[in-house]
């Protein structure tokens, strides 16, 4: 008796830490799904799909967006050759930038940064919202602010 009550909560704790673990990492797919699709938008110069995706606070940052899909409009498939987020794996509430370098086949390297915020937690659930786009970074090298 005392061997299958051990085998029940054993199953019990394997499922409820394999629930926690897929929700966890589903957050940083859902982050990057929505990156990608604010990134493509851009490259299609649609900037009412882009502002439809971020989360613009101001009037400054809807006119760099549009600006962004003027500039960045281009033929081709978006290839994210790099994604640096500082928001991986986070188990509660965070706001810091992901640093995208991406490029299609006609284009240089593009470097961007897109500001993302998670709330909740892996426990009672998370969401994740782009908040702004920077305009491409002139040094491809540098982080972030």
């Amino acid at each position: 008796m005392k061997r299958a009550l051990l085998i029940v909560v054993a199953v019990a704790a394997f499922l409820a830490i394999t629930v926690i673990a897929t929700r966890w990492l589903g957050n940083d797919t859902a982050e990057r799904a929505e990156v990608e699709r604010l990134l493509q938008a851009q490259l299609d110069g649609d900037a009412d799909a882009m502002l439809d995706i971020l989360r613009c606070p101001d009037e400054a940052c809807r006119d760099l967006v549009r600006g962004n899909a003027a500039r960045m409009r281009a033929p081709g498939e978006l290839k994210i050759a790099l994604y640096q987020s500082q928001t991986a794996h986070a188990l509660a509430s965070r706001t810091k930038p992901t640093r995208v370098v991406w490029f299609t086949r006609p284009q240089e390297t593009v470097v961007q940064c897109v500001l993302v915020r998670r709330a909740g937690n892996v426990l009672a659930g998370a969401s994740v919202s782009l908040l702004r786009l920077s305009a491409p970074l002139i040094d491809r090298e540098s982080s972030c602010p």
